[in-house]
C-alpha cells in the first residue's frame, strides 16, 4: 500500500480568552512546525463574520506562510470563488505563484454567493491561470484544487480535470460515491491517473483523555454555533462547567459522526482504515482547540504516527522543465489544478 501522505487545513482557531492577532501569529508557527514535520501542503480557509475563526483574508495568509516556510506546498481551501471577479483571484495568486514557483495550491469555495454561475466562474478562472491568461502568468502555475462535500463538485472537477477532495468533514457520508464519480469522470475527460483527497477532523493528543476533553471542547462550539451561537473556542475548564442543553447533546452527536478524536494509535488506525476505502493517499487534517499547543502537539503526534519524514534542509531544490527551482516537495509542472466547498 501506498505511504499515505498528510496535509493540514487551517481554519486559524480563535480560542476562548485568546485574540485573532495571536490565532494569525499561531497560524504562521503551526506552519512552520509542519514544515519541519514532514507534512505535504498546508491550506488555510476563509471565513467571514464568525468570532471562531481568523482567516477572512487567506490569500495574505498564504503569502505570509509562503515567506516563513521554504519546501511545503501552501495555498487555500479555500477562496469563495462567488465572492470574487475570476480575473482578481487569478492576478493574486499569479503574483504568489511567480515568487514561490512550484509551491502555491488555489483551493477554491463555493460558498459565499448564488451556486448556479459557480462552474462558470470555476472555467473562466481556470482558463485564465492558464497560457495566454492573467499577468503576471507564473512560469509554474498554482494547483487549482476543488473541495468539496457532494458529488456535483466532485463531477464538475472530473470534467474540469482538476483535483477534488472531499470534505469528511463536512459530511461523513458520501465520500466513496463522490471519489468514484470525481475518477470517473477524469478518467474521460483526460485520461489522467485518478486521484483525490480527503479532509477529515482529528484530535489526538498524548491520551485518550485528554483527546476526548478537548474533542468535548470542539463539539460544545460546534453545538453552539448550529444553534445560533457562534464564538471563539471554549477551554476544557469552560466545557467541564457547562450543563449542556439537550438541543446542544444532540447537535454534538451529530457531529461527533465527522470527528476522529482518541490517543494516537486510536486515531491512525481509523485515518488508516478512512483512506484506504475512499481510495486515497492523501488526508487533509482539520484539527481546532482553544490552545494553539494542543493543536500543535495532535500534529506533532499525528507525524509520529505516521511516521513523516522531515525535508532534508541541506538538499537542493527540484528544478521544472524551465530550470526554475520547484521549492515543493516532488510536485511536478503540470495542469492546474482546483478544489470546492
Amino acid at each position: 500500500m501506498t505511504k499515505l501522505r498528510l496535509s493540514v487545513l487551517d481554519q486559524t482557531p480563535v480560542g476562548e480568552d485568546h485574540t485573532p492577532d495571536q490565532a494569525l501569529r499561531a497560524s504562521v508557527d503551526l506552519a512552520r512546525a509542519a514544515e519541519g514535520l514532514g507534512y505535504t501542503r498546508y491550506w488555510v480557509a476563509e471565513h467571514h463574520d464568525s468570532p471562531g475563526f481568523a482567516s477572512s483574508a487567506p490569500e495574505i495568509l498564504a503569502g505570509t506562510l509562503l515567506a516563513h516556510t521554504s519546501r511545503m506546498r501552501i495555498g487555500t481551501g479555500g477562496v469563495l470563488l462567488p465572492r470574487y471577479d475570476p480575473a482578481k483571484v487569478a492576478e493574486v495568486f499569479g503574483v504568489l505563484a511567480s515568487l514561490h514557483p512550484g509551491r502555491v495550491d488555489l483551493g477554491i469555495g463555493r460558498a459565499g454567493g448564488p451556486a448556479r454561475d459557480f462552474p462558470h466562474r470555476l472555467a473562466r478562472l481556470h482558463a485564465l491561470l492558464g497560457e495566454g491568461g492573467v499577468v503576471p502568468h507564473a512560469p509554474v502555475p498554482p494547483q487549482m484544487w476543488l473541495l468539496g462535500a457532494g458529488r456535483e463538485s466532485a463531477r464538475l472537477a472530473g470534467m474540469l480535470g482538476t483535483e477534488f477532495a472531499f470534505g469528511h468533514f463536512f459530511s461523513p457520508t458520501g465520500g466513496q460515491e463522490a471519489l468514484e464519480d470525481y475518477r470517473d469522470r477524469l478518467r474521460t475527460s483526460t485520461g489522467a491517473r485518478p486521484g483525490g483527497a480527503l479532509a477529515v477532523r482529528v484530535v489526538t493528543a498524548d491520551s485518550a483523555g485528554r483527546a476526548e476533553e478537548l474533542a468535548q471542547s470542539l463539539l460544545l462550539w460546534r453545538a453552539r454555533k448550529d444553534l445560533g451561537e457562534d464564538g471563539p473556542l471554549p477551554s476544557y475548564e469552560t466545557t467541564r462547567r457547562h450543563r449542556w442543553t439537550g438541543a446542544e447533546l444532540e447537535r454534538a452527536k451529530v457531529h461527533r459522526t465527522a470527528l476522529v478524536s482518541g490517543a494516537p494509535e486510536q486515531v491512525s488506525a481509523v485515518l488508516t482504515a478512512l483512506a484506504a476505502s475512499h481510495g486515497v493517499d492523501e488526508l487533509i487534517i482539520n484539527t481546532l482547540t482553544c490552545d494553539p499547543a494542543d493543536r500543535r502537539r495532535s500534529y506533532e503526534l499525528l507525524a509520529e504516527a505516521f511516521a513523516l519524514q522531515a525535508p532534508d534542509p541541506h538538499a537542493a531544490a527540484p528544478a521544472d522543465a524551465s530550470g526554475l527551482a520547484l521549492q515543493g516537495q516532488g510536485q511536478e509542472r503540470s495542469r492546474p489544478q482546483v478544489w470546492s466547498a
